[in-house]
């Protein structure tokens, strides 16, 4: 019988190979982590610091620097890292160097809620705690919160921030009750009774026709109340 050495030498060929990517993924599990690195992701990140982020890592693992890669689960520390607050999403991931970067992008307020309760609405719609570190600078909602106005309120702040002026201009919120807000400005007297959240689109052109032929007759200042609640038109209360 004639022996196929051609065969022999691949499966030996295949067996050192083998044995090789085990030795380096062997000695790669035994390499120690030797550094950690924090990365702030967006222009959001006012509300949770690298301490912070060092300190819950702590808090779960005990000391992750000079400890083996073996014995960190990447998918368990994102999982922890998501779970704060602060955090909308994480993603850590281990460097050829050793190194152990965490990429975070910080939850995003958009509103804050002053009631018996207090705390942000975020850019999802979702309560988000206060922040020790930062206080941010998005208009209040006061009134009666309860959780069909919270998602009213939402619709509103979403709206706003999409128009430039609006943005700039609302500072408040105040809910009298479910389906009628009533909006605050920054340099203006008068508030804005909007009613409900419907027709927003033609609410507000109403709204900026007016101001813009109330600032250029000067006569912003004589207005007390401002109700855009009626269809297609804009009523008006002097002081």
């Amino acid at each position: 019988m004639r022996v196929n050495w051609n065969n022999i030498k691949l499966g030996f060929l295949g067996m050192v190979i083998i044995g090789l990517y085990g030795f380096a993924d062997y000695r790669s599990d035994q390499k120690t982590i030797d550094d950690i690195s924090i990365k702030f992701l967006g222009d959001n990140n006012l509300y949770l610091t690298e301490a912070s982020v060092n300190k819950l890592l702590i808090q779960n693992y005990g000391t992750i620097k000079n400890r083996a890669k073996e014995q960190l689960v990447l998918n368990t520390i994102e999982e922890v890292l998501r779970s704060n607050d602060m955090v909308k999403n994480a993603q850590v991931y281990l460097t050829v160097n050793g190194e152990l970067i965490s990429k975070i992008v910080q939850r995003k307020p958009i509103g804050r809620v002053e009631g018996v309760s207090k705390f942000y609405l975020d850019d999802l719609g979702e309560r988000m705690p206060l922040s020790k570190h930062h206080s941010a600078r998005v208009p209040i909602i006061t009134g009666k919160i309860t959780g069909k106005t919270l998602e009213d309120a939402y619709v509103i702040l979403n709206y706003i921030n999409e128009d430039d002026f609006l943005r700039k201009n609302v500072i408040g919120i105040h809910i009298e009750e479910e389906g009628k807000y009533q909006l605050k400005f920054r340099l203006e007297n008068f508030v804005v009774n909007l009613g409900g959240v419907e027709n927003l689109d033609e609410k507000f052109k109403n709204f900026m026709a007016f101001y813009a032929k109330a600032a250029k007759d000067k006569s912003l200042e004589k207005y007390a109340v401002v109700s855009l609640e009626f269809s297609n038109q804009v009523v008006c209360t002097k002081i």
